[in-house]
């Protein structure tokens, strides 16, 4: 996430460092499989710099707004808006306090976003007032290891990544984070990450409804 007076790095390097990691196969794979069952007025949280565009099936979209903190990172989705059908908005704004009305949204995405909102049990309350009773929320997290060596070294490796990475946490546990805030986690997929991308441990993809 931006700082309150981001330095060269977070401005010039550190969106291109993220944006470039997360265009990689193994992230791709995952968004092929969720994005396109996202439907109706659709809510993307933390949509950085617009990887998702490019699966959203335009022809069940009625309506669509981006929200991220960091106006790096939207500068980057905006260059490739002229390649997707689909008709977006993007918003500058947190998760913490999203700008749309009570039940007013059909789908809300969260493609590894958890691991850097810094409040994220507020994300997901703000989640749960904004979806409509019958709306799904659809994610894609990377989460800790339940290995017991992996997992100690994503601990350790934690703050120095955060910092590479714009505040990315390694070892955050977002399933349980959605259960707690009072979602059911229904179809799912689980991958591993390539060796090159060890320390994010497991990603978890799926949709889940409230409760």
């Amino acid at each position: 996430m931006c700082t309150t007076h981001p330095g060269f790095y977070d401005r010039r390097i550190m969106p291109r460092f993220v944006h470039g990691g997360c265009s990689m196969r193994a992230f791709a794979e995952m968004r092929a499989w969720l994005i396109p069952r996202a439907q109706g007025v659709v809510a993307e949280i933390g949509c950085g710099s617009g990887l998702n565009l490019p699966y959203y099936d335009a022809r069940k979209v009625s309506r669509f707004v981006g929200i991220d903190p960091d106006p790096a990172m939207l500068a980057i989705a905006r260059k490739i808006l002229g390649d997707v059908s689909l008709p977006v908005e993007l918003v500058e704004g947190r998760a913490e306090a999203l700008p749309w009305a009570t039940a007013s949204v059909d789908t809300v995405v969260s493609t590894y976003a958890l691991c850097t909102i810094p409040d994220p049990a507020r994300a997901l309350s703000e989640i749960r007032r904004i979806l409509k009773p019958d709306g799904r929320l659809l994610f894609i997290e990377h989460e800790r290891s339940s290995g017991r060596l992996l997992g100690r070294w994503q601990d350790r490796l934690n703050g120095v990544w955060g910092r590479l990475a714009g505040g990315c946490n390694l070892n955050r546990t977002p399933r349980a984070m959605i259960e707690k805030a009072g979602f059911v986690i229904g179809e799912r997929t689980q991958q591993r990450f390539p060796l090159h991308l060890w320390q994010l441990g497991v990603q978890t993809a799926g949709e889940a409804i409230p409760a």
